[in-house]
């Protein structure tokens, strides 16, 4: 592997860790601190993070009709530093309108961010021949997601709730140094034009694009729920023992190896049967804390969440490029964007649920069937790839 592509990968591992594992999970981690400090109600913290889906939704819309394939770069930059200045922002108020508004637009410079960063790194792996480390890139969110689970209680106990968005948003900019030495946009430039970059086999019809797309968005929808509040189940149950908040870095831990696992699942059984089977399991995981919130289910339901969210968006995202190979900032936007709707509509839906029946447990219930029925949208995917593949076999 050249040295191009190890500083792509590394500067896109913290890339993710900036935008993804820390400006937008840690709200996970830190809600349950705030609702203590403030005492806001469940549909109050549904509606932040919905604030901040909304801008994810909004951003993945934009980013995917930019003209900036000569300004990725730059525009990553950018989208990183105002990413990093939100997060900061959010220990400087109490006010809960102006959280809604750096929340929005913490979700807008986290879609552009995804997408122009999985749009540069899956560009170079394919140009270097290294697509299925794809796998390793994506992992930059269960490590920020680990982390921050591992740091936020610690600066809490010394600094309150607003010292950690400081902590955080300190530690991201020490981040981004390394991903502008690591991301330059004069070794990329050469790169494209010293080496052909490989256009890879579409294994379904473009117009099979359309249920990729439905069954991704539905994955947003689901999987949300659990992302938002996994934490906080766990801090309200009174069957629950021990941290909850190391609940998040269970999660984590589980996603870091994910990525490259799935990954190299999808290159044995095909990329849309590892898609199924990963929703499959991830809909288990999300039901379990309905059936009963005691430490074993709320820790195995975390670990299923951690090791299929990641997998699931590697595993989507690296078959929408196999699909669509070109300008693939556009699909990925596309992508991405039906994935923000799904994540918007998710946790006030479930605030709003929890708050009137006492519980989350009809909102975990709704959220598992949610990703079942995502993944029957991938079944008409599943019969063409394995005949496309018997074909090829015969040839």
């Amino acid at each position: 592997m050249n040295k191009q592509t190890v500083r792509y990968l590394i500067g896109g591992v913290f890339a993710f860790i900036v935008a993804m594992g820390i400006s937008r999970f840690s709200y996970t981690v830190i809600l349950p601190y705030m609702q203590e400090a403030f005492a806001f109600s469940r549909a109050t913290a549904g509606f932040l993070a919905t604030s901040n889906y909304l801008g994810y939704f909004v951003g993945a819309i934009i980013i995917g009709r930019l003209q900036i394939q000569e300004k990725r770069i730059p525009f990553l930059q950018l989208a990183l530093v105002i990413s990093i200045v939100t997060t900061g922002l959010m220990g400087c108020t109490e006010v809960i309108f102006v959280w809604y508004v750096l929340r929005f637009i913490s979700g807008v410079m986290s879609a552009f961010i995804f997408v122009i960063a999985a749009s540069l790194v899956l560009d170079q792996l394919a140009t270097s021949r290294k697509s299925h480390l794809s796998g390793i890139f994506y992992s930059g969110v269960g490590i920020g997601i680990a982390l921050s689970a591992l740091i936020v209680s610690p600066i809490h106990a010394l600094f309150n709730w607003y010292g950690t968005w400081f902590a955080l948003a300190l530690f991201s900019s020490i981040l981004l140094i390394f991903i502008v030495i690591l991301i330059k946009p004069n070794t990329l430039k050469t790169q494209q034009h010293t080496s052909e970059t490989p256009i890879l086999r579409k294994a379904l019809p473009t117009r099979w694009i359309k249920w990729l797309v439905l069954a991704y968005s539905l994955e947003g929808l689901g999987y949300i729920i659990t992302g938002t509040f996994i934490v906080s189940i766990a801090n309200e149950s009174t069957s629950f023992q021990g941290d909850a908040v190391f609940v998040w870095f269970v999660v984590g831990i589980a996603a870091i190896p994910s990525c490259f696992i799935w990954s190299k699942l999808a290159q044995r059984w095909g990329y849309v049967m590892t898609l199924f089977i990963a929703m499959l399991l991830q809909s288990l995981g999300i039901v379990l804390p309905a059936l009963s919130t005691n430490t074993f289910t709320i820790y195995t339901s975390a670990f299923i969440f951690g090791a299929t969210f990641m997998g699931i968006t590697t595993v989507a995202t690296t078959l929408a490029k196999q699909i669509v190979p070109l300008n693939s900032h556009k699909i990925l936007g596309v992508l991405t964007a039906g994935y923000a709707l799904g994540q918007l509509l998710g946790p006030s839906l479930a605030g709003i649920l929890a708050n009137y029946t006492n519980s989350y447990q009809y909102a975990l219930i709704g959220a598992s069937a949610v990703v079942l029925v995502g993944a029957i949208c991938l079944i008409n995917g599943i019969k063409y790839e394995k005949n496309n593949s018997e074909l090829q076999q015969i040839r």
